[in-house]
């Protein structure tokens, strides 16, 4: 199997829930919506590159994709609920391309899809001019700048506790794989791709998320494609959906 890091919430004998976290993030973003579900099993890997798991090449969708597959067949012995936030969402429609049974639910947290590729290149060159900050507190207002604003203060702080490592030039950076997060920036601005169109599908768009991650395209092509199986919901809050709606969101998850 992959080399993975998981964490696992919830007993290992109720309805299964595969989570998928955004660029740059980690599969621990996802407690705090496990909290507020603990009659689900959420199986949260650290996607390749990020967190505690391997950060060898390919960066791509597709080595993703096998990767979640090697993972699902290991943990489940039937469809799960496919949750995915932001690059979290772009790697579920791509896994759900390879094995379109895979799936019982789909659920978009603000997907990043498709996106424009000067945008995309202006975002990667600013990570690599900048990879780490001075300290704790400069951390902390990059991400209050960045769509954390609007987040609960206690997980921003988790996330500083969690996912903030020292570097070997004395400053302090996320834990992931700068040459890895490098490639997945470009992977984004692949042209999208639909799940199955009988898949009951959710998406969320967070409204005040800037720049938009939900293109009107994407938007546009899911609505056609979905038809009646798909529930758009357009939420006012910034990008980080679960860290600042993750009642809303554990709502979505029991269909409520």
């Amino acid at each position: 199997m992959a080399q993975l890091h998981v964490h696992r919430f919830g007993p290992a004998d109720a309805p299964t829930i595969l989570a998928l976290h955004g660029l740059t993030g980690h599969g621990l973003r996802w407690a705090a919506l496990a909290e507020r579900l603990p009659e689900y099993r959420i199986i949260a890997p650290d996607l390749r590159g990020h967190g505690a798991s391997t950060s060898l090449p390919p960066w791509d969708f597709e080595t993703i994709s096998a990767d979640l597959l090697e993972l699902v067949e290991a943990e489940s012995t039937g469809p799960v609920l496919l949750l995915g936030h932001s690059f979290g969402g772009a790697c579920a429609l791509h896994l759900l391309r390879r094995r379109p049974d895979l799936a019982h639910r789909l659920i978009l947290l603000d997907p990043a899809v498709a996106l424009d590729p000067q945008m995309l290149t202006m975002i990667a060159l600013a990570s690599l001019a900048a990879p780490d900050y001075a300290d704790r507190d400069a951390a902390r207002r990059d991400k209050l700048a960045t769509g954390w604003d609007d987040a609960d203060p206690r997980l921003l702080e988790a996330e500083l506790a969690q996912h903030l490592v020292p570097t070997d030039n004395g400053r302090v950076a996320w834990r992931t794989n700068l040459a890895a997060t490098t490639a997945y920036w470009g992977q984004l601005a692949r042209p999208f791709v639909v799940p199955p169109a009988e898949l009951k599908t959710v998406l969320v768009q967070a409204m005040r998320s800037q720049p938009p991650m939900v293109t009107p395209e994407f938007r546009a092509a899911l609505v056609t494609h979905q038809g009646a199986n798909l529930t758009v919901l357009e939420w006012d809050c910034q990008h980080m959906v679960v860290q600042s709606h993750a009642d809303e969101v554990a709502a979505l998850v029991r269909g409520q």
